[in-house]
């Protein structure tokens, strides 16, 4: 099983209630296919740079699982029947590059939180030396 990421585009949603039961929807195709959801995120509603089939905006999810790489072409011709499912992109997460990104990533927290380390000692010194030269 190969992990992957799907971004789904539904336009024309009157109200967000209808979106869980789309995202369900969606997400029972994958487990249909015997695969497994690992992630969902809802990226909101955008405004399509210009109109497409005569719709406006539409509301963007991203779902992260797992299938089998024979699986993927059937999942993306079943997407292609719901007419809820406007637009529909799968890409393969490679492993390596996301372990390089967590990697970057924790080392930027890192140094993050020695600036702002820094940043507080040096505050706090200046402080000192003000109430210092006060008393003084």
């Amino acid at each position: 099983m190969n992990k992957y990421d799907g971004l789904y585009i539904f336009a024309g949603l009157a109200k967000d209630e209808n979106l869980d039961t789309l995202v369900g929807k969606v997400q029972g195709e994958v487990t249909r296919l015997h695969g497994a959801i690992l992630n969902t995120e809802v990226l909101g509603r955008r405004t399509f740079s210009r109109p497409m089939h005569k719709q406006e905006n539409g509301t963007y999810v991203r779902i992260r699982f797992e299938l089998a790489p024979e699986q993927v072409q059937a999942l993306t011709a079943r997407y292609h029947l719901m007419d809820e499912v406007f637009r529909v992109q799968i890409l393969a997460v490679d492993e390596r590059r996301e372990a390089v990104l967590i990697e970057q990533a924790a080392k930027f927290r890192a140094r993050e939180a020695a600036r702002q380390a820094a940043a507080d000692e040096a505050a706090a010194a200046a402080g000192q030396a003000s109430l210092a030269a006060r008393e003084g």
